[in-house]
């Protein structure tokens, strides 16, 4: 039966086409954009003719759908895990493994990501390693931009390894049961088993893998790591102002150097070194005491200037990492660095010495410079130990964040630096952390429950065992992605329930009549991805596969291999950001739409190449 173009079908693909050149445009914010299209269906909605594009009385349903809360729920639980330092293990495990190598870093973070969208909803593992990428990025240097959307990309294509990866995939044996009921006995389909496509899904990871080692500096936006530039321009103060260079150079020290047997005080004399932390005999000692002896082998984290960290190495033959390896956790950018404090006119501290007070043991605070009257008093490690504070005295000091959070509520302290991490970690609340994660998983993987409701169990859960304040979980949630996704829910339903995709559909359809098989397949691939880009990936699994299936049959072809080909390619979502984990990686990368057609275009015709190949190769 021909499908009429009607005037309602007219309208929304007006409207598409209005998203689309908004969305492309920038004009305004996408999530403004989507806003403005959700207000202007439901305005349209109540003019003559068109009052069934949308149905207003559910025109916000879309905030309370399974997709956004279960959005909202894992943000929320990713935040729990992370302010207990689970993320962060994770987070140093992928560092100390890959080092700071952009290619290595994201390889290991995709491929991880990869495998845990496998076996959980792709926009769940992209919102759980968030917290993961913003440490890497503070610990490495390495731009956000470089690193969200490979993580957030390979997330979509790990939905493809398994039957439950994705809800295209999990919804495709419902479907191909249903449409058994009306094909012959020697038609009928056979349902797919849970690991049936995990060879299509593996090759789709690997090219995503290699497509942004290859090509990566090519395609995504160069950026700047928030934690790392602001660490630099930091460094650049510091230089500028006081003449102080604030680098943090790693020594490691050979089992019988000279150095054994030493005491920090005695090194940092004589060669006017400043040691802010050391490591032997598995122990690490951040702002070590004076007295400390130092036992080689060690590591040494040591802030110099060049020639005083020249002579240092050369007359006791050390060796200098090119980076951070064994203090990367401990003294990231995410952790420690360098922070002003004044000494206020009523401090108990005027007319005492750091070395009476202890500075570095009772206060965690490493003085590198003492600012007073417009000029740098000193900063010879001799006598800054030395010299008695006075009131307004600025100290230029090398301390971990925790330390300074806790300074601030010091009276005898006023802290100047005020951009910087104020996370306060909760590492004895892991346990509950954990147990309510691998309650919502299991609830995920073991249960018929709703994504949303085994999501918010766990996020629930961590609020009540005070995890997280309910506060912090306010400010867990990304708004503006809550907002973007649940403001185009509207479209794709006016999309679909006025007729306007089956209308798309059938005259793209009619265009295969009489083509070989391959191209017809090529084309119901091409088909389904295009249309979940302008509306649901299920809505689009449910409207196409029986389509597929009956072109399959009418020219000759497998028709599980059709509904397999739709199934798979509404995980093609890399062009715009109308997908939940583009949604949710967009603001945190920093990213544009034009960043995504650039990336996602490329990836998109790779995507249909490979699931393409590995289809008929494995099928």
């Amino acid at each position: 039966m021909e499908i009429v173009l009607t005037y309602e079908m007219s309208v929304v693909l007006a409207i598409l086409g209005l998203t689309m050149a908004l969305f492309v445009s920038e004009i305004v914010r996408v999530d403004l954009a989507a806003i403005l299209i959700m207000v202007l269906l439901g305005c349209l909605s109540y003019l003559p003719g068109l009052e069934n594009l949308v149905d207003v009385h559910h025109l916000f349903d879309g905030f309370a759908s399974n997709a956004v809360m279960s959005i909202i729920a894992v943000m929320i639980v990713g935040a729990g895990l992370d302010r207990t330092g689970v993320m962060s293990v994770v987070a140093s495990w992928i560092t100390r493994t890959g080092g700071s190598t952009e290619s290595r870093i994201v390889s290991l973070i995709s491929a991880t990501v990869g495998v845990i969208s496998s076996f959980m909803q792709n926009v769940g593992a992209a919102a759980l390693f968030l917290p993961v990428v913003s440490r890497i990025s503070a610990r490495t240097g390495l731009p956000m931009s470089r690193l969200l959307m490979p993580m957030g990309f390979c997330a979509i294509l790990g939905g493809t390894m398994t039957m439950v990866g994705s809800s295209p995939l999990i919804l495709l044996n419902d479907l191909l049961v249903s449409i058994n009921v009306s094909l012959p006995p020697d038609r009928q389909m056979q349902p797919f088993g849970l690991l049936s496509v995990t060879p299509v899904g593996l090759a789709l990871i690997a090219t995503g893998i290699l497509y942004f080692v290859i090509f990566g500096r090519l395609v995504l936006p160069s950026g700047s790591a928030d934690n790392g530039s602001k660490g630099r321009t930091m460094l650049d103060y510091l230089s500028r102002t006081y003449g102080l260079r604030g680098e943090i150079h790693e020594v490691f020290v050979p089992e019988g150097s000279a150095i054994s047997g030493q005491t920090i005080d005695e090194l940092e004399q004589r060669y006017g070194i400043q040691i802010i932390a050391t490591l032997f005999q598995g122990n690490t000692f951040i702002a070590p005491v004076r007295h400390l002896k130092i036992a080689a082998p060690a590591r040494l984290a040591v802030i110099a200037e060049a020639h005083a960290l020249d002579r240092f190495l050369d007359e006791h033959d050390l060796t200098e990492s090119s980076e951070l390896q064994q203090f990367s956790e401990t003294l990231g950018a995410d952790k420690a660095g360098i922070a002003e404090v004044v000494i206020p006119p009523d401090s108990s501290i005027i007319g005492k010495t750091g070395r009476e007070i202890v500075i570095r043991k009772a206060i965690g605070l490493s003085p590198l410079v003492i600012y007073r009257g417009g000029e740098v008093q000193t900063m010879d490690r001799e006598q800054i130990g030395r010299t008695p504070y006075k009131p307004g005295d600025l100290l230029v000091c090398h301390t971990t964040w925790s330390a300074l959070t806790r300074l601030e509520k010091n009276p005898d302290f006023v802290v100047v630096t005020s951009d910087y991490p104020r996370e306060e970690l909760r590492p004895q609340k892991v346990g509950w952390a954990l147990a309510f994660f691998l309650i919502a998983l299991s609830l995920i993987l073991f249960t018929d429950m709703r994504l949303s409701l085994c999501l918010l169990v766990g996020a629930v859960g961590m609020i009540v065992s005070r995890v997280l304040s309910i506060e912090e979980a306010y400010g867990a949630v990304g708004w503006n992605t809550v907002f973007l996704l649940a403001s185009l829910i509207p479209l794709g339903q006016a999309v679909q329930s006025t007729g306007t995709a089956e209308w798309i559909a059938a005259h793209a359809l009619d265009v295969l009549d009489g083509m070989p098989i391959w191209v017809i397949q090529a084309m119901v691939a091409v088909l389904s991805t295009v249309f979940t880009l302008i509306m649901s990936n299920v809505g689009a699994t449910v409207l196409l596969v029986p389509l597929a299936v009956n072109i399959a049959l009418g020219a000759g072809g497998d028709p599980a291999l059709f509904a397999l080909t739709v199934a798979i390619s509404t995980s093609n979502s890399f062009l715009i950001p109308t997908h939940q984990v583009n949604a949710l990686i967009m603001g945190p990368g920093g990213y544009r739409v034009v960043d995504f057609m650039r990336a996602g275009g490329i990836m998109t015709v790779l995507f249909l190449f490979v699931s393409l190949g590995m289809i008929n190769l494995i099928f």
